[in-house]
């Protein structure tokens, strides 16, 4: 399954919006973890939705060399989550956040280091100029939707995540693996996708 249809890109943007805001958000509580938010972005790409990734780069304090959302941590000058979400695209991808729509939310996640990630679904005009961080940014990674569907590019991994093993779902693109809290956000749209396209009905 994939938003492959240009001529009705901008009902299915609504479709999402409408079942983002539709369902019930889990929210985390644990005041212990570091605030931060990460942005998903989809745009139609080549007649078919795509997500922008990035695999980190060794210099960077966490995660380094993983595949990931823009996104990071919150700053006490940040208004809210959704600037931090945007500051960070800027900052890593070089999209101006007067060029993001902002559809919703999905639910928080945690992570194995300990940060309390807020995650929003956001769209952007194609093409786009990506300006990526030489710091932050070893490569930019525009997925086709249609990939992660695919059953030959499904993982389960199992891994240490700092006091058990966790076994989770995976998705491999090219010669990347995405596992763990982006994986996890990424099963999440999926099956959110699910949802907005049955309710959106055939195509006529």
């Amino acid at each position: 399954m994939g938003l492959s249809t240009p001529d009705r890109s901008e009902g299915r943007i609504d479709r999402i919006r409408q079942v983002l805001a539709c369902r019930p958000k889990w929210t985390v509580t644990d005041d212990s973890l570091m605030p931060a938010a990460v942005l998903l972005l989809l745009y139609p790409k080549d007649g078919e939705y795509c997500i922008l990734l990035n695999k980190r780069s060794e210099q960077v304090e966490h995660h380094k060399g993983e595949i990931s959302f823009p996104g990071g941590a919150r700053d006490p000058e940040d208004r809210d989550f959704v600037a931090t979400a945007l500051r960070e695209a800027q900052e890593e991808m070089g999209i101006s956040p007067a060029h993001v729509t902002v559809l919703g939310e999905l639910d928080d996640v945690v992570t194995r280091s300990r940060f309390g990630v807020r995650v929003f679904i956001g769209t952007i005009p194609y093409p786009y100029p990506f300006n990526p961080s030489d710091l932050e940014i070893a490569e930019v990674l525009e997925v086709p939707i249609a990939s992660l569907y695919d059953p030959a590019n499904i993982r389960w991994e199992t891994r240490w995540d700092g006091s058990r093993l966790v076994t989770a779902y995976a998705y491999a693109f090219k010669e990347h693996l995405v596992f763990g809290a982006t994986a996890k956000i990424l099963q999440q749209f999926l099956e959110l996708m699910e949802d907005a396209l049955q309710k959106e009905g055939p195509a006529s």
